[in-house]
């Protein structure tokens, strides 16, 4: 495939929309449940002077690019159209200077795009498109009129591409537009069709207004200097005579101010120098030019005002996009943006105008409105999922502070500043230090719809979206049945929970990932107990019976499996009760002891013989006499390594130093040890949350600390724990790495961060300096290992590290003998030793020709579609109890966020019988421009611009991609390219095609052929 976007024509643009509301009760994918319809006769005049029904809309990007993405943002709420720029290099020559994809938008956003990559003429024509649609579409639906909407057009980059005949040109016929082309032809599609039309009448398209736009945006490039700057603004007032304002940009702050504020707020990875802030304009000579520009405005009985914030220039240091430096934006943005508003408004009292974008969400706008800042522009927010269809809800709040353009007020925006600074929303660490949601899943030409949080995100495949669903609903006894298929310790898990799941939400792509383990643990508080008394042992089904040598998370999982499923099991455990690490080790401030029993007895009431203080050194060899089956899940309960280097010649080694695993068990068992006043914990993993936090609450002690090499954004440790350790008021020293302890002094050396490795984690460099700490007690707590002299002694070939080789079923080297959890692969967690039980389980089923009960998925809880698509777009803050599962987006039933996230709305959704799922994913070649958008946000490790069916315009785009699908060719036949890459001619009547290809073009026929169309002068 090629980046060339090929626009419709106004009359496919308009029968494309009116063929699919009808069809789908949609347009461009944006249903009518979507719609924003405002409060009639509510209007504010903004700073411009226009009078809109909302002061919300799409910043100048990739969404108001063509005339169908500029349509879906007014269907979902916005009503001032920041255009996207133009310029005198256009068409083919931008598109060779961008490089694809050139959006990224995980967390914070980067672009390496600037102006449209259509011809000037081209864009002309999509804004025109775009206003006579919304002129006959706004009254059509009910959703208002074009003279309650406002276009601002922008312009770049140095007056002497303004002057030139293309621009120019382009900025008179916004203007009037009445001796243009495309207003002929708007105007003759919509005079023909008026008898199909119920509310546009006549009258209106007479009274249509051909001046399109009165307002422009300057947008220039870095570097570009001020005295330039200042004579396009004045050419603009005053030859073109129109309202101007200037983008402004982050580096007026100055380098230090940005490099702090970014820094503070945990984006100290994003790397930047300070040409930009040395080149670009700078804030004294901005200020003196912009009250020039104010007076000059005036003497033309216009308005002047300013545009924060232009874009934040920083290097590719990630191999976030295929370039050397890209333009950052979306949160990360907002405080450094605010911060300038404020210094302007202060340096002019309140009088300058101020549009802005930079970090706008439905969780500020209205705090950002109050201040009297308008309008305001989003492009990142609508970048992720949910798309443009979050205009809806930031259209209603801006409703309910909107007003008039009286100026700004400083004091409010002050406190904002504030406010913003000390949000943790806008820290890095609010994402829960996950990068990617994607999963490892290929992404298939069809079906692909799925819940990440399930697939791929949970270790053992949590009906996860079900169990949402019906704890939401109050129906706890049915949520605990779904938990309990594949949850062995479903109050253990509700409690301790590492949550892989939440590094997949697509939540995290909106506000916060769901809080899964919240919503389990109120199932199984509200229905566990019941569970558990109506429990029946069930049948034996084979004489084969199985010993399981270790009752932590993983033995006792194993062995409910089993049991489960009709096999007899015993249990043997060296200590005196069941959950090993669980009840022993982690502290009973985390979990409970009751919690902690009534998962147990889950296991008790299925019949499981349990042997208790067991002695240690078992016989694989004496076992397999009674057994047909051995699993080994005897946990990680061998020390960390040393916490400081060898001094002197030997390792540092005396009682003050404590081992991490020895440590909380004499706290949680023997009462408690005795560590002096001030403690340090080496290690910043859950298991040093856990220690800094009972050294704290030891008698005695007055300071514990947590001492790192790294800084916290790399600590192994879930946010959560850490979040915990923050909130109790703990210290966390970063940047220092232990080297030697003598029982009273902790020597570190101090280090920075060096480069990331592949998977994201900084290294560190040593600076040679050396900070001394007085320490009465040194806790190691660097991660746990795995004892292995049993692996040895009973005969398991052993890998490098002692660990048992296993096969992918964990069964050792001797046949039916496995070995699965923390004792498989070292320290790990409750829920992917939980997994391992049931890899192993499942083979042992297997062997006994017995089936795995937790493999039968049963019928989907289903949520209503309308339900689903009205919750998209919505951005909702993080719900105590029971009702935070009303949160989730149920991807399993619904997923097409590749729909969402496509400015160009190339990614179509259709109905296709036949399927496990209800709709289908299809691309449209022609209204793609590989900005990589949907490849983020799929959770599939695939590419949907690359790797769903396509459907092509023209043999040009056929034969330049690589992409399976469909050309019409003239004679009804279609020129069909397979998944195995083979070109064939297809004609509709032959059901032959592979991978679901017939059943979808036969649909796309019967109820999508306005997706067949080809724009006018497109050769097939």
């Amino acid at each position: 495939m090629s980046d060339l976007m090929r626009p419709l024509s106004f009359g496919h643009l308009m029968s494309w929309a009116l063929e699919e509301l009808a069809q789908d009760g949609s347009i461009f994918g944006v249903k009518e449940n979507q719609f924003w319809r405002p409060e009639p006769g509510r209007l504010i005049t903004d700073s411009f002077g226009d009078r809109l029904a909302s002061p919300v809309g799409p910043a100048a990007g990739p969404q108001t690019q063509l005339a169908n993405n500029i349509l879906v943002a007014y269907l979902t709420g916005a009503r001032f159209m920041e255009l996207k720029t133009v310029q005198k290099i256009d068409g083919e020559d931008l598109r060779a200077a961008v490089a694809k994809p050139c959006i990224q938008v995980e967390d914070e956003g980067y672009n390496c795009e600037w102006s449209t990559e259509l011809t000037v003429a081209q864009a002309y024509d999509e804004y025109l498109k775009a206003y006579f649609a919304i002129a006959v579409l706004g009254p059509e639906l009910g959703l208002g009129t074009i003279d309650e909407v406002g276009f601002n057009i922008s312009v770049g980059y140095d007056l002497e591409g303004i002057k030139d005949d293309k621009v120019n040109s382009f900025i008179d016929a916004m203007a009037d537009a009445s001796g243009t082309p495309i207003y002929a032809e708007c105007s003759a599609w919509v005079e023909e069709h008026l008898g199909e039309l119920s509310h546009f009448t006549r009258e209106d398209l007479d009274a249509l207004s051909p001046q399109v736009s009165r307002s422009v945006t300057l947008s220039t490039m870095h570097g570009c200097p001020a005295d330039e700057i200042e004579r396009i603004a004045i050419h603009l007032l005053t030859e073109k005579h129109l309202k101007t304002s200037v983008k402004c940009n982050p580096t007026m702050l100055g380098y230090q101010f940005a490099r702090d504020c970014l820094d503070r707020l945990g984006y100290d990875y994003i790397s930047f120098d300070d040409h930009h802030f040395t080149e670009d304009l700078q804030y004294s000579e901005a200020t003196e030019m912009f009250r020039r520009l104010t007076a000059v405005a005036q003497e033309q009985n216009l308005s002047f005002g300013i545009k924060l914030t232009n874009t934040f220039p920083v290097e590719v240091h990630r191999a976030e996009l295929p370039s050397e430096e890209m333009y950052m934006s979306g949160r990360s943005l907002l405080h450094l943006s605010l911060s300038l508003a404020l210094r302007l408004s202060r340096e002019f009292d309140g009088a300058l105008p101020i549009s802005f974008s930079g970090g706008v969400d439905a969780f500020n706008v209205n705090e950002i409105l109050s201040t009297g800042i308008q309008p305001v522009t989003v492009a990142t927010t609508i970048l992720k999922p949910g798309g443009v269809t979050r205009l809806r809800q930031l259209s209603s709040l801006a409703a309910e502070v909107m007003t008039d353009y009286h100026g700004i007020d400083v004091d409010r925006l002050a406190a904002l500043v504030d406010d913003v600074q000390g949000d943790d929303r806008y820290h890095k660490r609010y994402r829960e230090k996950s990068r990617s949601r994607k999963t490892a899943s290929p992404l298939s030409l069809t079906d692909c719809y799925k819940a990440p949080c399930e697939d791929g995100g949970c270790p053992i495949h949590q009906r996860i979206p079900e169990y949402l669903k019906l704890t939401a609903a109050g129906e706890l006894t049915e949520a605990f049945d779904v938990i309990a298929v594949d949850n062995t310790a479903p109050t253990i898990l509700g409690v301790l929970c590492s949550e892989p799941c939440r590094d997949h939400c697509t939540r995290l792509d909106y506000d916060q990932a769901i809080d899964m383990r919240a919503v389990k643990l109120v199932a199984a508080d509200g229905s566990q107990d019941a569970f558990i008394e109506a429990i029946a042992p069930p049948a034996l089904l084979t004489a084969a019976r199985v010993a399981i040598i270790g009752a932590g998370p993983a033995g006792i999982a194993a062995a409910i499996f089993l049991r489960r499923n009709g096999m007899d099991v015993e249990v043997f455990e060296k200590l005196d009760g069941p959950y090993g690490i669980v009840k022993y080790i982690i502290p009973s401030f985390r979990i409970t002891r009751e919690q902690i029993e009534r998962d147990y007895q889950l296991a008790v009431h299925l019949g499981i013989r349990f042997h208790f203080s067991c002695d240690p050194d078992y016989s694989v060899a004496d076992l397999k006499k009674t057994f047909a089956h051995v699993i080994i899940a005897t946990g990680s309960w061998g020390r960390s390594p040393s916490p400081v280097r060898e001094v002197n010649g030997r390792a540092d080694d005396n009682d003050n130093i404590l081992d991490a695993i020895d440590f909380l068990w004499q706290a949680n068992n023997e009462g408690g040890a005795k560590v002096g006043r001030r403690v340090a914990v080496i290690g910043a993993g859950d298991v040093a949350m856990d220690c800094v936090r009972t050294a704290q609450r030891t008698e005695g002690v007055q300071e514990a600390v947590i001492v790192y090499r790294r800084t916290e954004a790399y600590m192994p440790a879930t946010q959560h724990e850490v979040n915990l350790v923050r909130a109790e008021g703990l210290t966390m020293y970063e940047l220092l790495a232990p080297v030697s302890y003598d029982g009273t002094i902790l020597r570190c050396e101090q280090m920075r961060l060096s480069e990331e490795d592949a998977s994201g984690r900084r290294a560190v460099v040593g600076l040679g300096t050396f900070v001394d700490m007085p320490f009465d007690t040194v806790i190691g707590a660097t991660g746990a290992t795995v004892k292995t002299g049993a692996y040895a002694r009973n005969g398991l070939a052993q890998d490098a590290r002692g660990l048992a080789v296993v096969d992918e079923c964990f069964q050792s080297s001797i046949d039916s003998v496995y070995v699965i959890g923390d004792g498989r692969v070292g320290p790990s967690t409750i829920v992917r030793a939980m997994a391992d039980a049931k890899t192993a389980v499942r083979a042992i089923l297997t062997r006994e020709d017995l089936g795995a009960d937790y493999d039968a998925r049963p019928e989907k809880v289903r949520r209503d579609q309308h339900e689903v698509h009205a919750r998209r777009g919505l951005l909702i803050a993080a719900i105590n109890g029971k009702a935070e599962g009303d949160r989730c987006l149920t991807c399993d039933a619904i997923c097409e966020v590749c729909t969402e996230v496509c400015p160009n709305r190339a990614n179509v959704a259709i109905a296709v019988p036949g399927f496990a799922d209800p709709r289908q994913i299809v691309h449209i070649d022609g209204l793609c421009n590989e900005c990589g958008n949907c490849g983020t946000f799929c959770p599939h490790a695939g590419l949907p611009y690359k790797d769903k069916i396509t459907i092509f315009w023209t043999r040009e785009d056929f034969h330049d991609s690589t992409n399976s699908g469909f050309l019409p060719l003239t004679d009804g036949a279609y020129l069909t390219r397979l998944p195995d890459g083979s070109v064939c001619e297809h004609r509709p009547d032959q059901a032959d095609l592979p991978g679901g290809m017939s059943a979808v073009l036969a649909a796309i026929e019967k109820d999508y052929s306005f997706m067949l169309a080809a724009p006018v002068g497109a050769v097939s």
